[in-house]
């Protein structure tokens, strides 16, 4: 059994350093179901993580517990579901708090709560509830809005953040953009493993006479150039 103390720290490292790519998040729920004996234990370094760090890395954060959830599901492990469903609103409040200062986050918030929703971790109920609270946070689409000295940003707070993470989030937020841009196009398989080949045969249209005539035209156009004879059967 691995030692309490080093797994915790482990984990927190994990989610200090998390970014938005989906092998990141997808390494440190492997991490927490892999450690799921002491799943109460890292749910908590979950919660402390959203409420100290970045409002950047608390929104990879949210999209961390997607991905715990869904892989909590499948291995059957409960537990990490419960705890969240029972502090959601505590996780809300971290990643965009009342003060506006997440107002940046407040999209990614909606993104992972309708994930949710469609894994039944959250009921359509919560959802829509959450959604009323999130509309009161939303505010400025950008956390900067104005430059202070050299290699800063202010925001109206007055509080100034270096332009490394600045650019760190403009850059995060383009991996996010293409994720949900891919699970958009992506295509659920079948029972047989034949998803695509079934979309594309329901959107196919029937074959009508013009079809046959360009058919038609095409094939005496291929015959015309290799010399054959025309034939059409």
């Amino acid at each position: 059994m691995a030692d309490p103390f080093e797994v915790r720290m482990r984990f927190t490292g994990q989610l200090q350093h998390l970014s938005a790519s989906v092998t990141a998040a997808q390494k440190a729920a492997n991490f927490a179901l892999k450690n799921r004996d002491q799943d109460e234990d890292l749910h908590s370094c979950i919660l402390e993580q959203l409420e100290k760090n970045s409002m950047n890395n608390r929104a990879n954060i949210m999209y961390f517990i997607e991905h715990l959830c869904d892989l909590a599901q499948r291995e059957s492990h409960l537990a990490y579901i419960h705890y969240m469903q029972r502090d959601i609103l505590r996780v809300i409040d971290a990643v965009c708090p009342p003060d506006g200062s997440g107002a940046a986050n407040v999209r990614v918030v909606r993104r992972v709560l309708a994930a949710l929703q469609s894994k039944n971790v959250l009921l359509a109920e919560t959802v829509a509830e959450l959604d009323a609270l999130l509309k009161t946070r939303e505010g400025e689409a950008h956390p900067f809005v104005e430059k202070g000295e050299e290699g800063t940003v202010e925001k109206k707070s007055g509080a100034r953040l270096e332009k490394r993470l600045i650019e760190q989030r403009i850059e995060e937020d383009r991996e996010r953009h293409k994720r949900l841009r891919e699970n958009i196009w992506a295509v659920s398989e079948g029972p047989d493993g034949d998803g695509e080949l079934r979309k594309e045969w329901e959107e196919a249209s029937e074959i009508g006479d013009d079809d046959e005539l360009a058919c038609r035209e095409e094939m005496e156009e291929r015959q015309r150039v290799l010399g054959l004879p025309m034939k059409w059967t």
